[in-house]
């Protein structure tokens, strides 16, 4: 017996809505000229130094570097990706998120983990270990404790953006 084909279209205006909200984004020069703005392109700069410094030599000889190049690798990425974010002001179109709780959750454990590896870094580098190696490393050392005080500044303004928000 012969069966009926029925062909069902739909359309959605979903891609439609899309485009004409992506066409207009904006750009917020002003930040940059924020404590927190020119606090993270020094954190962009100098994590950049730091983990070029290491990747420069033999560090995958030694796995405190490693854990140094993880580090400074990661947020070296997240910290791009969040100054696109609010040099965009992404921030404004996803309301559902709580940007101000994600930026305190992150420059917090950015914080804590430079401060762990700026610690490694410095107490793994010594003239006996590889001297040709250790210029090198002592000022990755330095740069990362630098980048450190940087994402402490910022979780200082992330706390108190955060807090002046939940407390209203």
């Amino acid at each position: 017996r012969p069966r009926s084909h029925t062909v069902t279209t739909t359309s959605s205006s979903f891609t439609a809505n899309l485009s004409a909200s992506s066409s207009t984004l904006a750009y917020d020069r002003e930040f940059l000229r924020t404590l927190p703005g020119l606090l993270m392109v020094t954190e962009i700069v100098l994590g950049l130094l730091v983990w070029t410094l290491i990747a420069g030599t033999e560090y995958f000889l030694y796995p405190a570097f490693g854990w140094v190049m993880f580090v400074a690798v990661f947020y070296w990425v997240l910290t791009i990706f969040f100054l696109i974010i609010y040099m965009t002001m992404t921030y404004t179109r996803i309301p559902q998120v709580p940007w101000t709780t994600v930026g305190l959750c992150f420059n917090g454990s950015a914080f804590i983990l430079y401060l762990i590896a700026a610690i490694v870094d410095a107490s793994s580098v010594t003239k006996e270990l590889d001297s040709h190696n250790y210029n090198s490393w002592a000022a990755s050392s330095f740069f990362a404790f630098v980048v450190t005080s940087c994402y402490a500044g910022n979780t200082y303004f992330s706390f108190i953006s955060w807090r002046s928000r939940t407390l209203q």
